[in-house]
This record gives structure tokens, sequence and C-alpha cells, in this order.
């Protein structure tokens, strides 16, 4: 998924404002409604796909631990989880990057 630095610090910057307002959901887990405003946001969906993909990759491991999943899902669950934050560092470190570029512009 392309997108420009700008585009990311203000959907960042929209996800932490309406996360600390009003707005925010008071349910947690499965049963989250949407925050308004939000509905679109390409990464604020990515961020709930990662956040998935993890929690996923957790109860997976929760099961084998207890278990009640096999092996094999559990490292295909984890895997899925390993790559998801993989990708996830490496967008947030081209945003700092981006970040950093910016502040050494003269004005």
């Amino acid at each position: 998924m392309k997108m420009p630095a700008f585009q990311a610090a203000q959907s960042y910057n929209l996800a932490k404002t309406a996360l600390k307002s009003d707005n925010a959901p008071t349910k947690t887990g499965a049963e989250a409604t949407t925050v308004k405003g939000l509905d679109d946001n390409p990464a604020f969906k990515a961020v709930h796909e990662l956040a998935g993909t993890v929690a996923k990759g957790e109860t997976a491991a929760m099961n084998y631990m207890t278990g009640s999943a096999d092996p094999h899902s559990v490292v295909e669950a984890l895997a899925a989880a390993e790559l998801a934050v993989e990708t996830a560092v490496t967008v947030r470190d081209k945003v700092v990057e981006a970040y950093q570029e910016l502040i050494r512009m003269p004005v």
C-alpha cells in the first residue's frame, strides 16, 4: 500500500484525536463500533487489520497451549502475525524517515 508521508501523518493525527475524543467507541473487541470520520481511512483500517492479525496469532498460541489447536494452524497464525508486525514497523520507519526529511528542509 503506497501512501504519501503527509497523508500518513494526517491519518495518524486523525486517529489519535478521534480515539481521545468523545467519538471513541465505548465497546471493546469484536463488539467495538467504528469511530466517526475514520470509516474510509486506509491507515485506520490497516491498524485494525494489524491488531486483528496479532490477536488471531495470540489466540492460536493460547489454544495450542491448552491442547485445542494443531501445530500447523499455530505456525500459520504466528507467521501471519509476524509478517503484519514487520510490515507495520517498515511503514513506521518510512513515515519517520519522511518526517525527518521534512524537518531538514530549509524554510
